[in-house]
């Protein structure tokens, strides 16, 4: 109910200008006025104050957990190619920083001192089958007579003597020859693998070998890498804790941790790796343990040597309650939420928080869905009191 006494003043006022003795009763009656407007007000019923505070629904669902690491790519293998026999290096058949084949010639260190002893150990071998050959037929000569007692057992002795030892030399013979054909063979010098090859380490002309230079490039395999990067082990212990075991696949899950990585540019390599090794040993003096997963890499884009930011798919946690981080009230005791009960009244509650998932946080234990959840304006509640929940634009009604 609205009063305007500012017309009755006026009006009063005026009267009192025209009859000056009528002023005391003008007075009066402007106090009396007042003092009707003030009972009048004082019983108007005054509606209480509510603080407003933004809610939401708690629901719950599937949530993935990543933790965040600097990883290094390694190539999935490095192979030095060195020079297994002493020589000058000839020939070079390669381009450098090119593809290379498995099986492909890269070097041709002078073969000649090579040759030469393989045609000496094909000499020997023959020098060494003819004297078998011979004691052979000296023995099927001494045999009969043996037997017809016109030869001595001294003359069979030795005569099987003659035989078995050169046998012996035959083969002896036969593995200088192979020796000879297989260190010829170093002199050619092939890729073990394919990949990329680098720039070469020595010239032509360079006495190459075990007492020369004996590096003469690398070869790298990196159309698969390895991504190796630290844990903690407190990751390791909330791993195990969900029965996630690293590197190892499990087939009562239907996912396994896998991760990304972040290319120089910022932008997120298309390819996933599976971690397929984990460290079973703590390393003391960091506190953490090594992991590695395995990269496709058909294009070459990520380089062996260089760091990355590597994010790792740790958990999937199903039914999990995720709330925002601005909700959490963090203090010494403990971590708080603040509840609006269907009274409209609030519950300030303890809750146990688990990973944290970009701006939220999972809440294990002390909230259920379909609670609401104060995530605006809890700073200005109590425990006990009585807010006016607002969800979407709407006040929610009790």
């Amino acid at each position: 109910m609205n009063i305007n006494v500012k017309p009755i003043i006026e009006k009063t006022t005026d009267v009192a200008k025209r009859n000056p003795r009528r002023l005391g009763g003008v007075f009066v009656g402007i106090v009396v006025v007042a003092i009707v407007a003030w009972l009048i007000l004082r019983n108007r019923p005054v509606e209480p104050y509510y603080p407003v505070v933004g809610v939401e629904t708690v629901k719950a669902g599937e949530v993935e957990v990543y933790g965040d690491y600097v990883g290094r790519i390694q190539a999935q293998q490095f192979v030095e190619i060195r020079a297994r026999v002493e020589g000058f290096l000839e020939t070079m058949l390669f381009e450098e920083g090119g593809y290379i084949q498995k099986g492909q010639t890269l070097f041709i260190i002078d073969p000649t001192l090579y040759k030469a002893n393989v045609e000496k150990a094909k000499a020997q071998l023959n020098k060494a089958q003819a004297a078998m050959e011979k004691a052979k037929r000296d023995l099927e000569r001494i045999q009969p007579l043996y037997e017809k007692n016109a030869a001595s057992q001294l003359d069979l002795d030795n005569a099987i003597a003659a035989y078995e030892g050169a046998k012996a030399d035959v083969i002896v013979s036969e593995a200088t020859l192979t020796e000879a054909e297989l260190t010829l063979s170093y002199t050619s010098v092939r890729s073990p693998i394919s990949g990329y090859i680098s720039e070469r380490n020595v010239d032509i002309g360079t006495l190459v070998g075990p007492g020369g230079k004996s590096l003469l490039a690398t070869i790298v395999k990196s159309d698969t890498v390895r991504i190796n990067f630290s844990m903690t082990a407190l990751d390791y212990l909330r791993s195990k804790s969900r029965n996630v075991n690293l590197g190892q696949r499990d087939s009562t899950r239907n996912w396994d941790p896998y991760v990304t990585v972040t290319l120089p540019d910022g932008s997120i390599y298309p390819q996933r790796g599976l971690v397929d090794f984990a460290d079973p040993k703590i390393d003391p003096k960091t506190g953490t343990f090594q992991v590695r997963a395995e990269m496709a890499n058909p294009d070459n884009t990520l380089l062996p040597g260089e760091f990355t930011r590597v994010k790792l798919l740790m958990d999937v946690r199903e039914n999990a309650v995720l709330i925002p981080s601005k909700a959490l009230e963090i203090e010494k005791g403990g971590a708080y939420i603040y509840v609006v009960k269907p009274d409209s009244v609030v519950e300030r509650r303890f809750v146990e928080t688990g990973p944290e998932v970009d701006n939220n946080v999972i809440i294990e234990r002390g909230l259920a869905t379909g609670e609401m959840l104060i995530v605006e304006g809890y700073n200005k509640v109590k425990h006990g009191m009585k807010v006016r929940p607002v969800k979407d634009g709407q006040i929610v009604e009790e």
